[in-house]
């Protein structure tokens, strides 16, 4: 298959590129960016070639990875899906539920697959995990602490403007949506609120009748940086376990995961759907914070 890479910030340099040149089963066929510089800089380092036009890459290519701010991200998905590619996006899917449902439509219209890469549920050691308490089920109550220190470090995504538009809600909350939901079930926020540092509070109710809280922030103290995710319920305390692979390792399996979808049309379970699921709930806890809403 012919992949193409959409975008050349530091996630693209840093994760995508270094991951489809080490593919053995796709083809690295181009590299599109929005600052054409940066489009041929990148492609030289990996040997693949730079497009000016993002159409002419579209038309030559199986699928495409895409590694660009959200708004831009579920524009160009409806257009890469209506030229037929199968579709490789990040989280979050979009920025409103509106955009997000839009490149769901042109999926199922065109019929290309789809999964959305979210880092932590393509580890291996996730998956599994995520699997195994799926399957224990009986949980009580969850906790989820996403706590980065993008904006107190020299982080490369600290000049992101997306970032700094949407928060932590966005930017790390659709982390934590993506190991809760599918052992604890949907959800839909009941609470949510703003702390101070632009760290937000999330309370939501799952249908299989367990709650969970989430704290997510981007401004936490580098020392106090990290990921926490405690289960309770029936069969006791368990935390979603440390995991020493990469990006890069994890966004080959995600990779491996839209070939399968592609070759079988079985949809993955984190495919465009589950990212506007996803969506969806961010929306909703965004206006809840808004509206400083307790119910």
């Amino acid at each position: 298959m012919r992949i193409g890479l959409l975008g050349t910030g530091p996630w693209a340099r840093m994760v995508h590129a270094p991951a489809l040149s080490l593919h053995k089963e796709l083809d690295f066929a181009g590299v599109w960016g929005r600052r054409a510089d940066a489009a041929k800089e990148l492609a030289e380092q990996h040997g693949t070639r730079a497009y000016d036009d993002v159409d002419a890459l579209l038309g030559e290519v199986d699928v495409v990875a895409v590694a660009l701010p959200p708004a831009v991200q579920a524009e160009l998905a409806v257009r890469a899906a209506r030229a037929g590619c199968h579709l490789l996006l990040d989280k979050p899917l979009a920025p409103t539920v509106e955009q997000g449902r839009a490149v769901v439509e042109a999926a199922q219209e065109t019929g290309v697959a789809s999964v959305v890469f979210f880092t932590t549920r393509f580890r291996a050691g996730t998956e599994a995990w995520i699997t195994e308490q799926a399957a224990t089920g009986g949980w009580f109550t969850a906790r989820a602490q996403w706590l980065g220190a993008v904006f107190t470090s020299d982080s490369p995504f600290a000049a992101s403007p997306w970032r700094r538009e949407k928060g932590a809600l966005w930017d790390v909350g659709p982390h934590a949506l993506s190991v809760l939901l599918p052992v604890l079930g949907d959800a839909r926020p009941v609470a949510a609120a703003h702390a101070p540092g632009g760290t937000v509070h999330v309370v939501l109710e799952h249908d299989g009748g367990a709650s969970s809280t989430l704290t997510l922030s981007l401004t936490a103290p580098p020392a106090a940086a990290g990921a926490v995710v405690e289960l309770r319920g029936e069969a006791g305390v368990t935390l979603l376990p440390e995991s020493g692979e990469g990006a890069v390792d994890a966004f080959v399996r995600a990779a491996d995961a839209l070939r399968a979808a592609a070759r079988t049309g079985r949809p993955h379970a984190c495919d465009a759907a589950f990212g506007l699921r996803v969506t969806e709930i961010l929306a909703a806890a965004e206006a809840l914070a808004a509206a400083g809403e307790l119910r």
